[in-house]
C-alpha cells in the first residue's frame, strides 16, 4: 500500500467535457430517483463514519471522515498513509503529513461541492449527466453546473432505505478515484477546529 495515494480530488482540476441531460429529459423513473438523492442528501447535514479510497492504480487506502453541510468534509487516513484532506467551506486543502506541504482548490471548482452545497439542485447547482438502476439501488453522475470542465462525481445511493454507498470521482483520462463509505452514522457537536489544518494534522503519524 501507497504510503502517497492519489487523493480523493485526484485529476478533478484536468478538462473534462460531459454532456449533462437538460432536466426536461429525465424519465418520470429518473426524475423520481433524483428527488430520492436530493431529499436525502439535502438532509444529511452531519454524519461521520469511514471510508475505503481506491485509486486509478488499485491501490487501497482507508481512514476516517466527517461531514458537516454545508461546505465543510474532513478526510483522515489511517497510517501509513499521511495525507489529511479538508474542506472548510471555501477552499479544499490537501495537507502532507510526511512533506509537510499543503494544497489548496477552491471548492467550487471541485465536484465535491455537488455533495457539500448548501441546497442540493441537479437542476442549477449541480448538472445531471446520467441517472441509472444498478442491482442494489441507483447512481448518479453530476458536474457542478457552472464549470463542466472540472471533473465529474458518481454518486451511488442503496434504494430501501435511501443511503449514499460511494462516490467517484473521474479525471479527463478517464481514471477514477472511488470513495466507499464502509460505515455512516448522524453526528453533529464537531469542534470548528475539525475543518481546519491544526497543529496536530502537521505531525506524522
Amino acid at each position: 500500500m501507497s504510503g502517497r495515494p492519489k487523493t480523493i480530488l485526484a485529476g478533478i482540476l484536468a478538462a473534462l467535457t460531459v454532456g449533462a441531460i437538460p432536466a426536461s429529459a429525465l424519465t418520470p423513473e429518473q426524475t423520481a430517483l433524483e428527488a430520492k438523492a436530493v431529499a436525502y442528501l439535502q438532509g444529511l447535514t452531519s454524519a461521520e463514519g469511514r471510508f475505503v479510497q481506491t485509486d486509478a492504480k488499485g491501490q487501497k487506502t482507508e481512514g476516517k471522515f466527517y461531514l458537516e453541510r454545508p461546505g465543510r468534509i474532513r478526510f483522515e487516513y489511517d497510517p501509513p498513509a499521511q495525507l489529511v484532506v479538508v474542506s472548510d467551506g471555501h477552499n479544499v486543502t490537501v495537507y502532507d503529513r510526511r512533506l509537510r506541504t499543503a494544497n489548496f482548490y477552491p471548492l467550487g471548482l471541485t465536484p465535491l461541492h455537488v455533495l457539500l452545497a448548501k441546497t442540493i439542485r441537479f437542476d442549477k447547482a449541480a448538472a445531471i449527466d446520467q441517472v441509472e438502476r444498478t442491482a442494489d439501488g441507483f447512481e448518479i453522475v453530476a458536474h457542478d453546473g457552472k464549470h463542466a470542465s472540472e471533473g465529474s462525481i458518481t454518486l451511488e445511493f442503496s434504494d430501501s432505505p435511501v443511503r449514499l454507498l460511494e462516490w467517484t470521482i473521474t479525471d479527463a483520462s478517464g481514471r477514477k478515484t472511488r470513495v466507499q463509505l464502509t460505515s455512516l452514522k448522524p453526528a453533529g457537536g464537531f469542534d470548528p477546529k475539525t475543518f481546519i489544518i491544526g497543529d496536530d494534522d502537521r505531525k506524522p503519524r
